[in-house]
């Protein structure tokens, strides 16, 4: 299976569903990828700015995760029981040079679970979760470009419960499922019930069905 975990903003808390979806599915050998389009002038392999021509010396750097101490998202992936962990890493605009190295890494993976937005213009998931939070303004581009796709929206509670950014129009979401999620925790049993519908839909083990369409699930007690 290959899921997608996206969201409109940065820090709203797609690593955590991410690390969460792993822990309350860890006996599924995911392989968790974080995906970074660094700025111009920012080095791929480096992840700093430096003087070197993206283009040709460092299009992407896809590094795998060994260290759960380092810090990194990556390293979440790996606590919460990840197979493998790994992160990729290209400049803007240049993702579909590390295709072929990511399709790779996708063919010799039983499950994976990919954290990105942008990687939806070169790939089609079996399920694609994408993290919504209303007090939030900032809306990106590539979330707003594949909202309508998404299979389901996760709603993270905090102090607005009606959104404030502009120019979305409801009718890209109101009517997919919705679960609600209070931090710390950003991954419910119903969440979990869900994708491993989906898992079952596209060959993995039978469980529980998901709610319909247009339903908002608050979490379990």
């Amino acid at each position: 299976m290959l899921l997608v975990v996206g969201g409109h903003s940065r820090n709203i808390g797609k690593t955590s569903v991410v690390a969460g979806l792993v822990a309350a599915l860890s006996d599924h050998d995911w392989t968790a990828v974080k995906i970074t389009q660094t700025g111009h002038g920012v080095c791929s392999e480096a992840g700093t700015p430096c003087d070197c021509s993206v283009e040709y010396e460092h299009p992407f750097a896809l590094s795998e995760e060994t260290d759960i101490r380092s810090g990194a998202d990556s390293a979440r992936y790996l606590a919460a029981g990840a197979r493998r962990a790994f992160w990729l890493r290209t400049p803007m605009g240049g993702l579909g040079d590390a295709l072929p190295a990511l399709r790779s890494l996708l063919d010799s993976s039983r499950h994976a679970i990919l954290e990105s937005n942008s990687i939806l213009q070169f790939l089609k998931p079996d399920l694609y979760l994408v993290v919504m939070d209303y007090g939030t303004k900032d809306f990106k581009d590539s979330a707003l470009r594949y909202l309508d796709r998404a299979d389901a929206a996760i709603i993270v509670k905090g102090k607005s419960w009606r959104p404030v950014w502009r120019g979305v129009s409801p009718r890209l979401w109101e009517d997919k499922p919705r679960f609600v999620v209070r931090p710390p925790h950003y991954v419910t049993g119903e969440i979990a019930d869900f994708v491993l519908s989906r898992m079952a839909e596209s060959g993995g083990h039978k469980t529980t069905a998901p709610p319909g369409r247009g339903s908002v699930t608050e979490p379990r007690p």
